[in-house]
């Protein structure tokens, strides 16, 4: 089978959940089938190393592109213009013509048999309804990020915003299960809760593996009362969830127990994550080659997300180190 899998916010390198997902799924397929994949990259993305690691898929294409940062003009332009149509923002600013010019040519060029869209936030950049079926495949249920998003919103006038896009988010999300003919859930939880909001869609759930042989006990002593977490600290749901238990959790572990410490181990953390660092007993350690080591130390591994989605790969990965 011919294969084109489309991805807009980068494959390498392998330091988020969703980018280990696709990676390794992309990777056990080019074993049996014939994979094109056409990806982005940021300023500090490496698309010769994604290319060198995939090196059993067909093709590996990678075009320059970053979606607007918060804060940012760009962003306030896409969240503007998001205002002014059903298009949710989350949507709009990850539309890449460069992605989607090249994907289109692909498509008319050569026989693939299917095509695969990758997120949610890929499915502007390709044809939903071209002549080669188009599969979603959904890490999340994209909406109910923003909805929590909007939960724990205190101004008003932001959380009124946020209310907005995840009702246009959730609107979109429909559409397009219903759409195309098939859409990937990575849980049943996920599977139903799309399914609820898309009762004519076909959704699938595939259910999450990990890295056994790399996420292994190595033999390490675990430190009594080492507390541990790891995630990207530039995602917003990781960020948001260590300060909020650093604030109000951690006091009364330490009241308990006052030798307990916390080690945030994560790619980097903004100002807010940083500032936890002078809390007694946190330390913040930024970017790290490997994640293992803390992981193996730590006598207890916390989640504490409220936001986010998905199936949190990390307790998969946790689990397997024992």
């Amino acid at each position: 089978m011919r294969i084109l899998w489309v991805n807009v916010d980068g494959l390498w390198p392998l330091n988020t959940g969703g980018r280990q997902r696709s990676f390794h799924i992309i990777a056990e397929l080019s074993r049996r089938h014939r994979v094109t994949v056409v990806t982005a990259h940021g300023p500090q993305g490496d698309p010769s190393g994604l290319a060198a690691r995939l090196g059993s898929s067909e093709r590996v294409i990678s075009v320059p592109y970053a979606a607007p940062k918060h804060g940012s003009a760009r962003f306030a332009r896409a969240l503007a213009r998001s205002w002014l149509s059903p298009l949710p923002v989350q949507i709009r600013k990850w539309r890449s013509p460069a992605v989607r010019n090249k994907v289109t040519a692909l498509l008319a060029a050569e026989p693939f048999d299917i095509c695969v869209a990758d997120f949610l936030i890929s499915t502007p950049n390709v044809p939903l309804d071209g002549p080669v079926s188009t599969v979603l495949f959904a890490h999340n249920v994209e909406h109910m990020i923003w909805k929590r998003l909007s939960q724990i919103e205190s101004r008003s006038w932001r959380r009124a915003l946020l209310e907005l896009e995840w009702r246009k988010l959730r609107r979109y999300e429909a559409q397009t299960c219903t759409r195309l003919p098939l859409t990937l859930a990575v849980s049943e939880a996920d599977r139903a809760v799309l399914a609820a909001h898309a009762p004519r869609a076909r959704i699938s759930a595939v259910p999450t593996g990990v890295d056994t042989e790399y996420y292994t006990p190595n033999g390490s002593t675990e430190q009594s009362g080492a507390l541990v977490f790891t995630g990207a600290m530039d995602w917003f749901p990781n960020e948001d969830g260590i300060a909020h238990f650093v604030e109000v959790v951690f006091p009364r572990i330490r009241a308990a127990a006052p030798d307990a410490s916390l080690t945030v181990v994560g790619r980097n953390p903004g100002p807010r994550v940083q500032r936890l660092a002078a809390v007694p007993g946190v330390r913040v350690t930024g970017t790290v080659n490997d994640v293992r080591p803390y992981v193996a130390r730590g006598a207890v591994y916390v989640v504490p997300l409220r936001v986010g989605g998905g199936t949190r790969l990390k307790i998969f990965e946790a689990l397997a180190m024992g």
